[in-house]
Protein backbone atom coordinates (compact mmCIF):
# COMPACT_ATOMS: atom_id res chain seq x y z
CA UNK A 1 0.00 0.00 0.00
CA UNK A 2 2.83 2.36 0.90
CA UNK A 3 4.49 1.66 -2.40
CA UNK A 4 1.29 2.31 -4.18
CA UNK A 5 0.61 5.56 -2.37
CA UNK A 6 4.14 6.84 -2.78
CA UNK A 7 4.19 5.87 -6.44
CA UNK A 8 0.93 7.70 -6.98
CA UNK A 9 2.23 10.75 -5.16
CA UNK A 10 5.35 10.79 -7.30
CA UNK A 11 3.24 10.60 -10.42
CA UNK A 12 0.89 13.30 -9.19
CA UNK A 13 3.75 15.63 -8.19
CA UNK A 14 5.45 15.08 -11.54
CA UNK A 15 2.24 15.90 -13.35
CA UNK A 16 1.84 19.15 -11.46
CA UNK A 17 5.46 20.09 -12.27
CA UNK A 18 4.88 19.36 -15.93
CA UNK A 19 1.71 21.47 -15.96
CA UNK A 20 3.60 24.30 -14.31
CA UNK A 21 6.40 24.06 -16.82
CA UNK A 22 3.96 24.03 -19.74
CA UNK A 23 1.96 26.90 -18.35
CA UNK A 24 5.10 29.02 -17.99
CA UNK A 25 6.17 28.23 -21.53
CA UNK A 26 2.70 28.92 -22.88
CA UNK A 27 2.61 32.30 -21.21
CA UNK A 28 5.82 33.35 -22.95
CA UNK A 29 4.83 32.01 -26.41
CA UNK A 30 1.05 31.94 -26.08
CA UNK A 31 0.19 33.61 -29.42
CA UNK A 32 2.53 31.43 -31.44
CA UNK A 33 1.59 28.15 -29.79
CA UNK A 34 -2.14 28.81 -29.90
CA UNK A 35 -2.24 29.93 -33.54
CA UNK A 36 -3.07 27.24 -36.07
CA UNK A 37 -0.19 27.55 -38.54
CA UNK A 38 -2.31 25.84 -41.23
CA UNK A 39 -5.24 28.23 -40.95
CA UNK A 40 -5.81 31.29 -43.15
CA UNK A 41 -6.27 34.85 -42.03
CA UNK A 42 -6.30 38.09 -44.01
CA UNK A 43 -2.61 38.35 -43.18
CA UNK A 44 -1.69 34.88 -44.49
CA UNK A 45 -4.24 34.18 -47.21
CA UNK A 46 -3.24 34.81 -50.84
CA UNK A 47 -6.04 36.94 -52.37
CA UNK A 48 -5.15 35.65 -55.83
CA UNK A 49 -7.35 32.65 -55.06
CA UNK A 50 -10.34 34.92 -54.50
CA UNK A 51 -9.58 36.73 -57.76
CA UNK A 52 -9.85 33.44 -59.63
CA UNK A 53 -13.13 32.65 -57.89
CA UNK A 54 -14.62 36.04 -58.76
CA UNK A 55 -13.55 35.81 -62.41
CA UNK A 56 -15.08 32.35 -62.77
CA UNK A 57 -18.23 33.63 -61.05
CA UNK A 58 -18.58 36.33 -63.69
CA UNK A 59 -18.90 33.63 -66.37
CA UNK A 60 -21.96 32.23 -64.60
CA UNK A 61 -23.35 30.46 -61.57
CA UNK A 62 -21.81 27.11 -60.64
CA UNK A 63 -25.26 25.65 -59.91
CA UNK A 64 -26.02 24.41 -63.44
CA UNK A 65 -25.41 27.88 -64.84
CA UNK A 66 -28.56 29.15 -63.17
CA UNK A 67 -28.03 32.85 -63.93
CA UNK A 68 -26.67 32.19 -67.44
CA UNK A 69 -29.61 29.95 -68.22
CA UNK A 70 -32.30 32.33 -67.00
CA UNK A 71 -30.89 35.81 -67.55
CA UNK A 72 -28.49 35.56 -70.49
CA UNK A 73 -30.24 32.88 -72.53
CA UNK A 74 -33.91 32.56 -71.62
CA UNK A 75 -34.44 36.33 -71.48
CA UNK A 76 -31.70 38.42 -73.10
CA UNK A 77 -30.88 36.10 -76.00
CA UNK A 78 -34.47 35.72 -77.14
CA UNK A 79 -35.63 39.28 -76.41
CA UNK A 80 -32.77 40.45 -78.63
CA UNK A 81 -33.70 37.87 -81.29
CA UNK A 82 -30.30 36.29 -81.26
CA UNK A 83 -31.76 32.93 -80.26
CA UNK A 84 -35.23 31.46 -80.53
CA UNK A 85 -36.81 28.46 -78.86
CA UNK A 86 -40.08 26.65 -78.32
CA UNK A 87 -39.06 25.23 -74.93
CA UNK A 88 -42.11 26.02 -72.81
CA UNK A 89 -40.36 27.75 -69.91
CA UNK A 90 -38.30 30.14 -72.07
CA UNK A 91 -40.32 33.28 -71.38
CA UNK A 92 -38.03 35.89 -72.92
CA UNK A 93 -39.26 36.23 -76.49
CA UNK A 94 -42.86 35.83 -75.34
CA UNK A 95 -42.38 38.89 -73.06
CA UNK A 96 -43.85 36.93 -70.17
CA UNK A 97 -42.79 37.68 -66.60
CA UNK A 98 -41.24 34.81 -64.68
CA UNK A 99 -40.09 36.49 -61.48
CA UNK A 100 -37.76 33.63 -60.52
CA UNK A 101 -35.95 33.90 -63.85
CA UNK A 102 -35.65 37.68 -63.93
CA UNK A 103 -34.29 37.50 -60.36
CA UNK A 104 -31.73 34.84 -61.27
CA UNK A 105 -28.81 37.13 -62.06
CA UNK A 106 -29.20 39.12 -58.82
CA UNK A 107 -29.00 36.03 -56.69
CA UNK A 108 -30.61 32.68 -55.99
CA UNK A 109 -29.59 31.43 -52.58
CA UNK A 110 -25.80 31.21 -52.68
CA UNK A 111 -25.69 31.51 -56.46
CA UNK A 112 -25.43 34.37 -58.94
CA UNK A 113 -23.91 37.82 -58.99
CA UNK A 114 -23.93 39.22 -55.46
CA UNK A 115 -22.75 36.08 -53.64
CA UNK A 116 -20.55 34.57 -56.38
CA UNK A 117 -19.03 37.71 -57.89
CA UNK A 118 -19.39 40.77 -55.71
CA UNK A 119 -18.54 39.22 -52.34
CA UNK A 120 -15.27 37.61 -53.46
CA UNK A 121 -14.12 40.58 -55.54
CA UNK A 122 -14.86 42.97 -52.65
CA UNK A 123 -12.77 40.67 -50.44
CA UNK A 124 -9.89 41.02 -52.89
CA UNK A 125 -10.23 44.80 -53.01
CA UNK A 126 -10.39 45.10 -49.23
CA UNK A 127 -7.60 42.63 -48.42
CA UNK A 128 -5.14 44.19 -50.87
CA UNK A 129 -5.72 47.85 -50.04
CA UNK A 130 -2.52 49.69 -49.02
CA UNK A 131 -0.43 46.58 -49.54
CA UNK A 132 2.46 47.20 -52.00
CA UNK A 133 2.84 43.45 -52.47
CA UNK A 134 -0.52 43.41 -54.24
CA UNK A 135 -0.48 46.78 -55.96
CA UNK A 136 -1.69 45.56 -59.37
CA UNK A 137 -3.96 42.89 -57.93
CA UNK A 138 -5.77 45.63 -56.01
CA UNK A 139 -6.29 47.76 -59.13
CA UNK A 140 -7.39 44.79 -61.25
CA UNK A 141 -9.90 43.85 -58.56
CA UNK A 142 -11.30 47.39 -58.60
CA UNK A 143 -11.73 47.19 -62.37
CA UNK A 144 -13.43 43.80 -62.11
CA UNK A 145 -15.72 44.99 -59.34
CA UNK A 146 -16.84 47.80 -61.64
CA UNK A 147 -17.33 45.40 -64.54
CA UNK A 148 -19.52 43.15 -62.41
CA UNK A 149 -21.60 45.90 -60.89
CA UNK A 150 -22.10 47.60 -64.25
CA UNK A 151 -23.93 44.53 -65.51
CA UNK A 152 -26.09 44.31 -62.40
CA UNK A 153 -27.18 47.95 -62.58
CA UNK A 154 -27.75 47.69 -66.33
CA UNK A 155 -30.15 44.82 -65.73
CA UNK A 156 -32.07 46.25 -62.76
CA UNK A 157 -31.41 50.00 -62.43
CA UNK A 158 -30.88 51.29 -58.89
CA UNK A 159 -29.11 48.53 -56.94
CA UNK A 160 -26.93 48.07 -53.84
CA UNK A 161 -23.55 49.37 -54.97
CA UNK A 162 -21.44 51.35 -52.52
CA UNK A 163 -21.96 48.92 -49.63
CA UNK A 164 -22.48 45.78 -51.72
CA UNK A 165 -20.45 42.91 -50.26
CA UNK A 166 -19.22 45.08 -47.40
CA UNK A 167 -21.17 43.51 -44.52
CA UNK A 168 -18.11 41.84 -43.00
CA UNK A 169 -16.17 45.11 -43.14
CA UNK A 170 -18.71 47.73 -42.08
CA UNK A 171 -21.60 45.73 -40.61
CA UNK A 172 -24.07 46.82 -43.31
CA UNK A 173 -25.70 43.52 -44.21
CA UNK A 174 -28.78 45.19 -45.69
CA UNK A 175 -27.43 47.90 -48.01
CA UNK A 176 -29.63 50.52 -49.59
CA UNK A 177 -30.18 50.70 -53.33
CA UNK A 178 -28.01 53.45 -54.81
CA UNK A 179 -29.26 55.54 -57.72
CA UNK A 180 -27.95 54.49 -61.11
CA UNK A 181 -26.68 57.97 -61.90
CA UNK A 182 -24.53 57.94 -58.75
CA UNK A 183 -23.42 54.39 -59.57
CA UNK A 184 -22.24 55.37 -63.03
CA UNK A 185 -20.45 58.42 -61.67
CA UNK A 186 -18.49 56.14 -59.36
CA UNK A 187 -17.97 53.40 -61.96
CA UNK A 188 -16.29 55.89 -64.27
CA UNK A 189 -14.16 57.26 -61.44
CA UNK A 190 -13.14 53.82 -60.20
CA UNK A 191 -12.16 52.38 -63.56
CA UNK A 192 -10.33 55.56 -64.56
CA UNK A 193 -8.37 55.72 -61.32
CA UNK A 194 -7.60 51.99 -61.09
CA UNK A 195 -6.44 51.80 -64.69
CA UNK A 196 -4.14 54.79 -64.25
CA UNK A 197 -2.49 53.17 -61.21
CA UNK A 198 -1.59 49.87 -62.87
CA UNK A 199 2.19 49.51 -62.71
CA UNK A 200 4.14 47.25 -65.12
CA UNK A 201 6.97 47.16 -62.59
CA UNK A 202 4.79 45.84 -59.77
CA UNK A 203 3.20 42.44 -59.10
CA UNK A 204 1.80 40.18 -61.82
CA UNK A 205 -1.27 38.54 -60.22
CA UNK A 206 -1.06 34.75 -60.39
CA UNK A 207 -4.80 34.21 -59.94
CA UNK A 208 -5.79 36.08 -63.09
CA UNK A 209 -7.48 33.79 -65.62
CA UNK A 210 -8.14 36.57 -68.15
CA UNK A 211 -4.71 38.05 -68.94
CA UNK A 212 -2.42 35.99 -66.68
CA UNK A 213 -1.52 39.19 -64.85
CA UNK A 214 -0.39 41.08 -67.97
CA UNK A 215 -0.58 44.68 -66.80
CA UNK A 216 -0.37 46.22 -70.28
CA UNK A 217 -3.43 44.27 -71.39
CA UNK A 218 -5.29 45.19 -68.23
CA UNK A 219 -4.60 48.85 -69.02
CA UNK A 220 -6.19 48.40 -72.44
CA UNK A 221 -9.07 46.49 -70.87
CA UNK A 222 -9.68 49.22 -68.29
CA UNK A 223 -9.72 51.94 -70.94
CA UNK A 224 -12.00 49.91 -73.20
CA UNK A 225 -14.37 49.27 -70.30
CA UNK A 226 -14.29 52.99 -69.54
CA UNK A 227 -15.25 53.65 -73.18
CA UNK A 228 -18.21 51.28 -72.91
CA UNK A 229 -19.38 52.80 -69.63
CA UNK A 230 -19.08 56.32 -71.02
CA UNK A 231 -21.08 55.45 -74.12
CA UNK A 232 -23.92 54.14 -71.94
CA UNK A 233 -24.59 57.79 -71.05
CA UNK A 234 -25.15 59.22 -74.54
CA UNK A 235 -28.89 59.71 -73.90
CA UNK A 236 -28.69 61.22 -70.43
CA UNK A 237 -25.28 62.88 -70.08
CA UNK A 238 -23.52 63.25 -73.44
CA UNK A 239 -21.04 65.78 -72.02
CA UNK A 240 -19.70 63.28 -69.48
CA UNK A 241 -19.70 60.56 -72.13
CA UNK A 242 -17.62 62.71 -74.45
CA UNK A 243 -15.17 63.66 -71.71
CA UNK A 244 -14.36 60.06 -70.82
CA UNK A 245 -14.21 58.95 -74.45
CA UNK A 246 -11.63 61.66 -75.10
CA UNK A 247 -9.65 60.39 -72.13
CA UNK A 248 -9.24 56.87 -73.55
CA UNK A 249 -8.57 57.65 -77.24
CA UNK A 250 -5.44 55.79 -78.27
CA UNK A 251 -5.43 53.67 -75.08
CA UNK A 252 -8.06 50.99 -75.83
CA UNK A 253 -7.59 47.48 -77.23
CA UNK A 254 -5.50 47.32 -80.39
CA UNK A 255 -6.29 43.87 -81.78
CA UNK A 256 -8.00 40.53 -81.16
CA UNK A 257 -5.03 39.44 -79.05
CA UNK A 258 -6.36 41.86 -76.45
CA UNK A 259 -9.77 40.18 -76.29
CA UNK A 260 -10.74 39.37 -72.70
CA UNK A 261 -11.96 35.82 -72.20
CA UNK A 262 -11.89 32.91 -69.77
CA UNK A 263 -11.17 29.37 -70.88
CA UNK A 264 -13.33 26.79 -69.15
CA UNK A 265 -12.12 23.44 -67.83
CA UNK A 266 -14.50 20.56 -68.43
CA UNK A 267 -12.66 18.23 -66.06
CA UNK A 268 -14.41 19.88 -63.12
CA UNK A 269 -17.86 18.89 -64.35
CA UNK A 270 -20.65 21.36 -63.83
CA UNK A 271 -18.49 23.49 -61.53
CA UNK A 272 -15.86 24.58 -64.06
CA UNK A 273 -17.21 23.92 -67.57
CA UNK A 274 -18.46 26.62 -69.93
CA UNK A 275 -21.80 27.95 -68.67
CA UNK A 276 -23.43 28.52 -72.07
CA UNK A 277 -22.49 24.98 -73.07
CA UNK A 278 -24.19 23.52 -70.00
CA UNK A 279 -27.50 24.99 -71.06
CA UNK A 280 -27.29 24.74 -74.84
CA UNK A 281 -26.05 21.15 -74.77
CA UNK A 282 -29.22 20.27 -72.88
CA UNK A 283 -27.82 19.39 -69.46
CA UNK A 284 -31.02 20.52 -67.77
CA UNK A 285 -33.68 20.11 -70.45
CA UNK A 286 -34.44 20.08 -74.17
CA UNK A 287 -32.46 23.17 -75.12
CA UNK A 288 -30.12 21.21 -77.38
CA UNK A 289 -32.92 20.26 -79.79
CA UNK A 290 -35.40 23.13 -79.56
CA UNK A 291 -33.13 26.19 -79.17
CA UNK A 292 -31.94 27.70 -82.47
CA UNK A 293 -30.54 30.87 -83.96
CA UNK A 294 -33.32 33.41 -84.50
CA UNK A 295 -34.44 34.08 -88.06
CA UNK A 296 -33.69 37.78 -87.40
CA UNK A 297 -30.02 36.93 -86.87
CA UNK A 298 -29.70 34.35 -89.66
CA UNK A 299 -31.58 36.43 -92.23
CA UNK A 300 -29.36 39.43 -91.58
CA UNK A 301 -26.22 37.37 -92.19
CA UNK A 302 -27.71 35.72 -95.28
CA UNK A 303 -28.81 39.03 -96.82
CA UNK A 304 -25.19 40.14 -97.32
CA UNK A 305 -23.50 36.73 -97.68
CA UNK A 306 -21.66 37.33 -94.41
CA UNK A 307 -18.79 34.82 -94.05
CA UNK A 308 -19.71 34.31 -90.40
CA UNK A 309 -22.87 32.44 -91.38
CA UNK A 310 -21.12 29.24 -92.44
CA UNK A 311 -19.07 29.29 -89.22
CA UNK A 312 -21.59 30.00 -86.49
CA UNK A 313 -24.65 28.14 -87.79
CA UNK A 314 -25.27 24.49 -88.70
CA UNK A 315 -28.30 22.39 -89.57
CA UNK A 316 -28.98 18.71 -88.85
CA UNK A 317 -27.00 18.85 -85.61
CA UNK A 318 -29.52 16.94 -83.51
CA UNK A 319 -31.75 14.51 -85.35
CA UNK A 320 -34.29 13.70 -82.63
CA UNK A 321 -35.64 15.24 -79.45
CA UNK A 322 -34.47 12.58 -77.02
CA UNK A 323 -30.98 12.09 -78.48
CA UNK A 324 -28.32 14.52 -77.25
CA UNK A 325 -25.60 13.00 -79.39
CA UNK A 326 -24.52 15.44 -82.09
CA UNK A 327 -24.60 14.37 -85.69
CA UNK A 328 -20.97 14.59 -86.91
CA UNK A 329 -22.26 15.18 -90.46
CA UNK A 330 -23.94 18.48 -89.58
CA UNK A 331 -24.31 20.95 -92.44
CA UNK A 332 -22.54 24.32 -92.57
CA UNK A 333 -23.66 25.31 -96.08
CA UNK A 334 -24.87 28.93 -95.71
CA UNK A 335 -27.52 28.43 -98.38
CA UNK A 336 -29.52 26.02 -96.20
CA UNK A 337 -29.25 27.90 -92.91
CA UNK A 338 -32.66 28.84 -91.55
CA UNK A 339 -33.44 30.74 -88.36
CA UNK A 340 -36.43 30.00 -86.16
CA UNK A 341 -39.00 32.80 -85.72
CA UNK A 342 -39.31 34.22 -82.21
CA UNK A 343 -42.46 34.06 -80.12
CA UNK A 344 -43.51 30.54 -81.13
CA UNK A 345 -44.24 27.48 -79.03
CA UNK A 346 -45.58 23.92 -79.19
CA UNK A 347 -49.10 24.75 -78.03
CA UNK A 348 -50.85 23.63 -81.19
CA UNK A 349 -52.71 26.93 -81.47
CA UNK A 350 -52.74 28.26 -85.04
CA UNK A 351 -50.52 31.31 -85.45
CA UNK A 352 -48.78 30.57 -82.17
CA UNK A 353 -47.34 27.12 -82.60
CA UNK A 354 -44.15 26.65 -84.60
CA UNK A 355 -45.70 23.78 -86.55
CA UNK A 356 -48.08 26.14 -88.36
CA UNK A 357 -45.39 28.69 -89.25
CA UNK A 358 -44.57 28.84 -93.00
CA UNK A 359 -40.88 28.29 -92.22
CA UNK A 360 -41.41 24.99 -90.44
CA UNK A 361 -40.34 21.71 -91.96
CA UNK A 362 -38.56 19.98 -89.07
CA UNK A 363 -36.50 21.08 -86.09
CA UNK A 364 -33.21 19.70 -87.47
CA UNK A 365 -33.71 22.00 -90.48
CA UNK A 366 -33.46 25.10 -88.28
CA UNK A 367 -29.97 26.46 -87.62
CA UNK A 368 -28.30 25.39 -84.37
CA UNK A 369 -25.19 26.96 -82.91
CA UNK A 370 -22.02 25.46 -84.31
CA UNK A 371 -20.63 23.11 -81.61
CA UNK A 372 -17.34 25.03 -81.76
CA UNK A 373 -19.07 27.98 -80.05
CA UNK A 374 -20.24 25.96 -77.07
CA UNK A 375 -17.50 23.52 -76.18
CA UNK A 376 -17.60 22.50 -72.54
CA UNK A 377 -13.97 23.57 -72.25
CA UNK A 378 -14.47 26.61 -74.49
CA UNK A 379 -14.13 30.36 -74.11
CA UNK A 380 -16.44 32.85 -72.49
CA UNK A 381 -15.77 36.27 -74.02
CA UNK A 382 -15.95 39.28 -71.70
CA UNK A 383 -14.87 42.32 -73.74
CA UNK A 384 -13.38 42.50 -77.22
CA UNK A 385 -11.41 44.67 -79.61
CA UNK A 386 -14.34 44.59 -82.07
CA UNK A 387 -16.62 46.10 -79.41
CA UNK A 388 -14.04 48.76 -78.71
CA UNK A 389 -13.71 49.78 -82.38
CA UNK A 390 -17.46 49.87 -82.95
CA UNK A 391 -17.95 52.02 -79.84
CA UNK A 392 -15.25 54.39 -81.05
CA UNK A 393 -17.04 54.56 -84.40
CA UNK A 394 -20.26 55.44 -82.58
CA UNK A 395 -18.45 58.14 -80.55
CA UNK A 396 -16.89 59.56 -83.73
CA UNK A 397 -20.35 59.95 -85.28
CA UNK A 398 -21.99 61.45 -82.20
CA UNK A 399 -19.22 63.70 -80.92
CA UNK A 400 -16.88 64.25 -83.85
CA UNK A 401 -13.96 62.80 -81.86
CA UNK A 402 -11.93 59.58 -81.82
CA UNK A 403 -11.00 59.77 -85.49
CA UNK A 404 -12.74 58.56 -88.64
CA UNK A 405 -15.91 56.52 -88.03
CA UNK A 406 -15.41 54.65 -91.30
CA UNK A 407 -11.97 53.44 -90.18
CA UNK A 408 -13.23 52.30 -86.78
CA UNK A 409 -16.21 50.61 -88.43
CA UNK A 410 -13.95 48.78 -90.87
CA UNK A 411 -11.61 47.61 -88.13
CA UNK A 412 -14.46 46.65 -85.81
CA UNK A 413 -16.35 44.55 -88.35
CA UNK A 414 -13.17 42.88 -89.57
CA UNK A 415 -12.18 41.99 -86.01
CA UNK A 416 -15.69 40.67 -85.32
CA UNK A 417 -15.22 38.28 -88.24
CA UNK A 418 -11.66 37.12 -87.64
CA UNK A 419 -11.95 36.65 -83.86
CA UNK A 420 -14.10 33.53 -84.33
CA UNK A 421 -10.94 31.46 -84.69
CA UNK A 422 -10.30 32.05 -81.00
CA UNK A 423 -13.25 29.78 -80.24
CA UNK A 424 -11.85 27.01 -82.39
CA UNK A 425 -9.64 26.74 -85.47
CA UNK A 426 -12.44 24.97 -87.32
CA UNK A 427 -14.44 28.22 -87.54
CA UNK A 428 -11.58 30.60 -88.23
CA UNK A 429 -12.04 33.15 -91.03
CA UNK A 430 -8.86 34.38 -92.66
CA UNK A 431 -7.88 38.00 -92.88
CA UNK A 432 -8.33 38.27 -96.66
CA UNK A 433 -11.88 36.92 -96.56
CA UNK A 434 -12.77 39.39 -93.81
CA UNK A 435 -11.13 42.27 -95.66
CA UNK A 436 -12.96 41.46 -98.89
CA UNK A 437 -16.29 41.37 -97.08
CA UNK A 438 -15.78 44.71 -95.33
CA UNK A 439 -14.56 46.31 -98.55
CA UNK A 440 -17.66 45.06 -100.37
CA UNK A 441 -19.92 46.43 -97.62
CA UNK A 442 -18.39 49.77 -96.63
CA UNK A 443 -19.51 52.25 -94.06
CA UNK A 444 -22.27 54.61 -95.24
CA UNK A 445 -22.37 57.89 -93.25
CA UNK A 446 -26.08 58.49 -93.85
CA UNK A 447 -26.93 55.35 -91.90
CA UNK A 448 -23.82 55.30 -89.72
CA UNK A 449 -25.26 54.72 -86.25
CA UNK A 450 -27.57 51.99 -87.51
CA UNK A 451 -24.76 50.17 -89.29
CA UNK A 452 -22.38 50.47 -86.34
CA UNK A 453 -24.80 49.23 -83.72
CA UNK A 454 -26.28 46.51 -85.91
CA UNK A 455 -22.77 45.14 -86.30
CA UNK A 456 -22.32 45.46 -82.54
CA UNK A 457 -25.48 43.36 -82.12
CA UNK A 458 -24.25 40.73 -84.59
CA UNK A 459 -20.92 40.54 -82.79
CA UNK A 460 -22.23 40.27 -79.24
CA UNK A 461 -24.63 37.58 -80.46
CA UNK A 462 -21.70 35.49 -81.71
CA UNK A 463 -19.96 36.20 -78.38
CA UNK A 464 -23.08 34.78 -76.71
CA UNK A 465 -22.99 37.91 -74.55
CA UNK A 466 -26.67 38.68 -74.86
CA UNK A 467 -26.54 40.86 -71.75
CA UNK A 468 -24.48 43.30 -73.77
CA UNK A 469 -26.67 42.90 -76.85
CA UNK A 470 -29.63 44.05 -74.76
CA UNK A 471 -27.80 46.94 -73.11
CA UNK A 472 -26.42 48.31 -76.36
CA UNK A 473 -29.79 47.92 -78.08
CA UNK A 474 -31.44 49.93 -75.30
CA UNK A 475 -28.69 52.55 -75.56
CA UNK A 476 -28.67 52.89 -79.35
CA UNK A 477 -32.05 51.69 -80.58
CA UNK A 478 -30.41 49.43 -83.20
CA UNK A 479 -31.06 47.12 -84.84
CA UNK A 480 -34.71 48.00 -85.36
CA UNK A 481 -36.15 44.75 -84.01
CA UNK A 482 -39.81 43.94 -84.68
CA UNK A 483 -41.47 42.86 -81.41
CA UNK A 484 -43.57 39.72 -81.15
CA UNK A 485 -47.14 39.73 -79.85
CA UNK A 486 -47.52 36.55 -77.86
CA UNK A 487 -50.95 36.10 -76.21
CA UNK A 488 -50.97 37.27 -72.59
CA UNK A 489 -47.60 39.01 -72.76
CA UNK A 490 -46.67 41.36 -69.90
CA UNK A 491 -45.42 44.32 -71.97
CA UNK A 492 -48.23 45.18 -74.39
CA UNK A 493 -46.13 43.63 -77.16
CA UNK A 494 -43.03 45.76 -76.55
CA UNK A 495 -39.50 44.49 -75.94
CA UNK A 496 -38.69 44.61 -72.19
CA UNK A 497 -36.39 47.37 -70.93
CA UNK A 498 -35.26 46.07 -67.51
CA UNK A 499 -35.68 43.26 -64.98
CA UNK A 500 -37.96 43.84 -61.97
CA UNK A 501 -36.36 43.55 -58.54
CA UNK A 502 -36.27 40.06 -56.99
CA UNK A 503 -39.31 39.45 -54.81
CA UNK A 504 -37.09 37.71 -52.27
CA UNK A 505 -35.60 41.12 -51.47
CA UNK A 506 -38.94 42.05 -49.87
CA UNK A 507 -38.14 39.51 -47.16
CA UNK A 508 -34.36 39.81 -46.87
CA UNK A 509 -33.94 43.58 -47.28
CA UNK A 510 -37.51 44.86 -46.92
CA UNK A 511 -37.03 48.56 -46.13
CA UNK A 512 -34.53 49.25 -48.89
CA UNK A 513 -36.34 47.02 -51.35
CA UNK A 514 -39.62 48.86 -50.83
CA UNK A 515 -37.99 52.25 -51.25
CA UNK A 516 -36.37 51.22 -54.54
CA UNK A 517 -39.41 49.30 -55.77
CA UNK A 518 -41.72 52.26 -55.16
CA UNK A 519 -39.31 54.71 -56.78
CA UNK A 520 -39.04 53.04 -60.21
CA UNK A 521 -40.54 55.45 -62.77
CA UNK A 522 -43.53 53.75 -64.33
CA UNK A 523 -43.47 50.94 -61.77
CA UNK A 524 -41.20 48.02 -61.04
CA UNK A 525 -41.99 46.30 -64.35
CA UNK A 526 -40.42 44.78 -67.45
CA UNK A 527 -41.46 47.91 -69.34
CA UNK A 528 -39.89 50.52 -67.06
CA UNK A 529 -36.55 52.04 -68.04
CA UNK A 530 -33.25 52.27 -66.22
CA UNK A 531 -31.83 55.77 -65.72
CA UNK A 532 -29.52 55.86 -68.76
CA UNK A 533 -32.20 54.42 -71.06
CA UNK A 534 -34.33 57.51 -71.54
Amino acid sequence: MLFTMNNSLIKYTGLLSLIGLLSTGCTKKFDKINTNQDSYTQASFDPNFMLTSAEVGYTGSIDLAYDTWRANLIYCATMMQGLSTVVSYWAGDKYLLNTDYTAAYWGFGADAAYPEQIKPIVDVVQSTADNPKYKNLHQIARILRALMLERITDLYGDVPYFNAGMGYYNGDFFPKYDSQDSIYTDLLKEVSDATSQLDPAADQPSGDLIYKGNTAQWQKFGNTLLLRMAMRLVKVDPATAKTYVQQVIGKTMTGNDDNASILADSTGGRVTQNRNSQVLLGDGGQEHYYTKWSNTFIDMLKSVSDPRLSKVAVTQLYLSDGNKNQNPAFITNPAVQKGMPNGKDLSGIAGQTIGTDPSYTSFPDYSSLNPALIKRNGLTFILTYAESELLLADAAVRFGIAGDPATHYHDGVKAAITYLGQYDKSIAIDDLTAENFVTAHPYVPASGLEMINTQFWLHTNTMLDFYESWSNWRRSGFPALIPVNYPGNATNATIPRRFPYPLAEANTNPVNYKAAHDAVPGGDLLTSHVWWDK
